[in-house]
């Protein structure tokens, strides 16, 4: 018969349990601690093979796989250690892959990489009982983030043009908004207005990135062919961004036909889109998020607030 398995904690007094050479029931807490990670080791190496197999460049393949090897190896050394079994988070796989699917590799692996740091504070926590884990802690604490950093991200190369739209499009159409709201007073003018404005301006800063991008590229020195795919997808990415940012700007006009109700909405709308990239910016390229958003936040509105004026003083 199975002997059951002894959850209690501190001292373990229970005879029932056999004596075992490597690790005993001494601490209840660091066996749940180790229990947790085994499955958490699980699942990356899992996540890191599944995101290998998905990736066309051979740098970040290798790259994946050998992490992917190390948190195999972490797990199988955890789970000799407990001499017990466990299966990976079948669910927190599916969330890693598609967050690399739509936010890209550098994002999903560094917004999960986040939860690390706790890794090695538990793992370090428990050495002395454990000291077969120092390796493991080790690894956590610098291994994977010297990895990631080697990674070859093509959507994370882009976010400048990324940026430079973003950028543009809140500041010029909080600004041009705020000014129709109080010039005209009805929501569907404004935001028809606003459409037509912030259309023409994605055109003509999709034109302007594809020009910066063109020139950067023939300054390096490369190819024409690679100069012309650069140059467009930098274009690409600045007019997406921008017509993305304009349709989510106007909305709130086409929703409430009240123009203050409006206003407030549109100013919202702003502020979540900065905080959403801010966001992402601080994972991907571990910069501060307060910093960014606050920046980011601070000029758009003060812009906003000018051009509000200045509608009320052409009213």
């Amino acid at each position: 018969m199975r002997r059951q398995r002894c959850y209690c904690h501190v001292e373990c007094p229970c005879p029932s349990l056999p004596q075992r050479k490597v690790i005993d029931a001494v601490d209840c807490d660091s066996k749940r601690i180790l229990r947790s990670q085994l499955v958490n080791e699980l699942t990356e190496s899992v996540i890191y093979a599944r995101l290998a197999a998905m990736q066309k460049d051979e740098k970040n393949r290798l790259i994946l796989e050998r992490i992917g090897h190390d948190e195999a190896v972490h797990a199988r050394m955890i789970s000799e250690l407990l001499d017990e079994e466990a299966s990976p988070n079948r669910f927190a796989v599916m969330r890693v892959v598609l967050n690399a699917r739509i936010f890209g590799l550098t994002f999903a692996l560094k917004f999960m990489e986040k939860g690390e740091g706790n890794a090695t504070r538990l793992y370090k926590g428990i050495l002395e009982e454990y000291p077969q884990i120092a390796k493991i802690a080790d690894d956590e604490e610098r291994h994977e983030a010297e990895l990631i950093g080697l990674l070859n991200d093509e959507r994370l190369k882009n976010m400048g043009s990324i940026v430079l739209g973003l950028n543009d499009a809140l500041v010029e159409l909080t600004g041009a908004l705020a000014g129709f709201t109080f010039a005209l007073s009805d929501p569907v003018k404004i935001a028809k207005t606003g459409l037509i404005t912030g259309l023409a301006a994605a055109m003509s800063m999709a034109a302007s990135a594809f020009l910066s991008a063109r020139a950067d590229s023939h300054a390096n020195s490369e190819s024409d062919g690679e100069e012309g795919g650069g140059a467009g997808k930098a274009a690409l990415y600045t007019g997406i961004a921008y017509v993305l940012t304009v349709f989510l700007l106007i909305a709130p006009y086409f929703v409430f036909s009240n123009v203050t109700c409006a206003l407030i909405a549109m100013l919202l709308s702003a502020l979540g889109v900065i905080a959403f990239f801010n966001f992402y910016l601080s994972v991907a390229r571990d910069t501060s998020f307060k910093r960014g958003f606050l920046e980011m936040a601070s000029i758009s509105t003060a812009v906003a607030l000018i051009s509000y004026g200045i509608g009320y003083l052409l009213k």
